[in-house]
């Protein structure tokens, strides 16, 4: 295992990828960020962490992960559509 730290403060935990690992939670971890970083759908990230969908997004909540992301002329169109 190996600790990466930037100006003395951790910031990487690197450790074995081990069936462990996966039997505790990365599946859900990684699906977060994935999905944080948008390279990953919702049913993708709630498929990988073993949720459903309801339940991913909560997740994602907890994690102050937005579930969705517009962009604000998006988002501007959404709203004057449903008017």
């Amino acid at each position: 295992m190996s600790l990466i730290t930037k100006h003395g403060r951790p910031a990487i935990l690197a450790m074995p990828f081990d069936a462990r690992l996966l039997a505790h939670g990365i599946h859900r971890v990684l699906a977060l960020h994935l999905c944080e970083g948008q390279p990953m759908t919702l049913a993708q990230g709630a498929r990988l962490a073993g949720l459903s969908l309801e339940d991913f997004m909560e997740l994602l909540g907890q994690s102050d992960i937005a579930a969705v992301s517009y962009p604000p002329e998006d988002l501007e169109d959404e709203i004057e559509a449903a008017s």
